[in-house]
């Protein structure tokens, strides 16, 4: 899995507001029950395989409580681990460790989990001319590192906001009382913008071609309408004019088999981001 790095525009504020809401330089059961030996070692160990990811964030966590604590890591981000590996290696205080270690686990255990599950969807998907999307179902202020961690997982991106696209939903179109001059409109007013058009009635298909709408959804269909829908499009298509087609909707690993072949550009799946499972793995102090 290729190595992945990014800035994060938030990423202090989101571990600012992590260590205080774990109250991490308040932490009476160390502060009490423990002196601060500066000779502390602990080893990150993974109890599951998966994907990694977050290990820079994890690192982070740690030096904003304590700046001298050492890390050294023998993974990276993307990369692929298994049960029993040794992620990394900790040198710093007890009360450093034991204080920070539940706030830096929930960041690398939970886009761990991403990378993970967006994994088992790409690999499900191999030899199929589709790559799998992520949507804007993130945890809110958390859409940076969750989109990250997509691409960890070999995943792409969707838009990361609002004003990244324009995506006309049902919604949208039953408020529209003319799709193509308001596309054409849209175009003017912000050229270069991509310009897509969920459709979840096949009736709809036709009003997103005749809007030259650049990417064309098609979002809770049954199988013989999506093909229907695909065959129509493709019909339409010309040298000048080819949209992108986009499965979404509810689509499950299990039944990818069943739309792997079909001629469409993306499959964007919600519960990569919305629901992962957190990838499990525990931290063991090994010398003090």
């Amino acid at each position: 899995m290729q190595n992945v790095k990014k800035e994060f525009s938030n990423l202090e504020t989101l571990i600012s507001i992590a260590l205080k809401e774990d109250e991490v330089l308040n932490d009476i059961t160390t502060k009490f029950f423990l002196g601060d030996s500066p000779n502390a070692k602990a080893v990150l160990i993974a109890k599951a395989d998966g994907i990694l990811c977050g290990v820079d964030i994890f690192k982070k966590v740690f030096e904003s409580v304590d700046p001298s604590c050492k890390i050294v890591s023998n993974f990276s981000d993307g990369q692929d681990i298994k049960t029993g590996d040794k992620i990394l290696y900790i040198s710093a205080k007890d009360s450093t460790i034991l204080s920070a270690e539940r706030t830096a686990l929930n960041f690398i255990q939970h886009l761990s989990g991403i990378a993970t599950i967006t994994n088992s969807f790409v690999k499900a998907l191999k030899n199929s001319k589709a790559k799998i999307f992520d949507t804007r179902k993130t945890i809110p202020a958390y859409r940076e590192l969750a989109k990250y961690a997509v691409v960890c997982g070999g995943g792409k991106n969707h838009r990361m906001n609002l004003a990244e696209m324009a995506i006309i939903k049902d919604n949208h179109l039953s408020l529209i009382k003319d799709l193509p001059k308001q596309v054409k409109l849209f175009r003017q007013e912000y050229p270069g913008i991509c310009v897509e058009v969920e459709c979840e009635k096949f009736a709809q298909v036709q009003q997103a071609i005749d809007a030259r709408a650049d990417l064309i959804m098609l979002d809770n269909m049954g199988l013989a309408d999506t093909r229907q829908a695909i065959d129509l499009i493709r019909k339409n298509s010309t040298k000048d004019y080819h949209p992108e087609i986009e499965l979404s909707g509810g689509i499950k690993k299990d039944g990818l088999d069943k739309i792997k072949d079909l001629d469409v550009d993306r499959i964007s799946i919600g519960v990569l981001t919305h629901s992962p499972l957190a990838l499990d793995m525990s931290l063991e102090i090994t010398i003090s």
